[in-house]
């Protein structure tokens, strides 16, 4: 009897030790920096808890994030963010002046590095010695 009760004490234990661990990367998978370096580009965000303030424009509030390049002083800032899965999460961006839209989709791939995924919509644009450089479709950035 003592083993059995043992037995499932452990068993117990041990799933609760397995939730904490899945609970605790399910709340940091969208919250932090990520970075590309061929466009020196990144995205500050925190889906869970919408608190990320854009420097310089307060005057938006607390958001789920922003995409922006260390080249270029406008941000595209999310609207809007829902984690449809505990690796996806669909984003409503727009630029900074409200004239472009569009809808992403970032994806954790694991080892650090996310997809992002440029929907229907306007194109991601950033100002590089003062022309218009398009940001691929398809992003790869990584944790920093």
């Amino acid at each position: 009897m003592k083993k059995r009760i043992l037995l499932i004490m452990i068993v117990l234990l041990s799933l609760l030790s397995a939730k904490a661990q899945a609970d605790n990367a399910d709340s940091t998978t969208f919250k932090g920096y990520i970075y590309n370096s061929e466009y020196q580009v990144y995205i500050q965000m925190d889906f869970y808890h919408n608190s990320v303030v854009i420097p310089g424009q307060e005057l938006f509030g607390q958001l789920p994030g922003f995409f922006g390049a260390k080249r270029d002083t406008r941000k595209w800032p999310f609207v809007s963010a829902k984690i449809t899965s505990p690796t996806s999460a669909t984003l409503s961006v727009t630029n900074d002046y409200g004239s472009e839209d569009l809808v992403a989709t970032l994806t954790y791939e694991g080892n650090g590095e996310y997809t992002l995924h440029q929907g229907e919509g306007s194109t991601i644009k950033i100002a590089v010695n003062r022309k218009w450089v398009k940001i691929p479709k398809t992003l790869t950035l990584k944790r920093q």
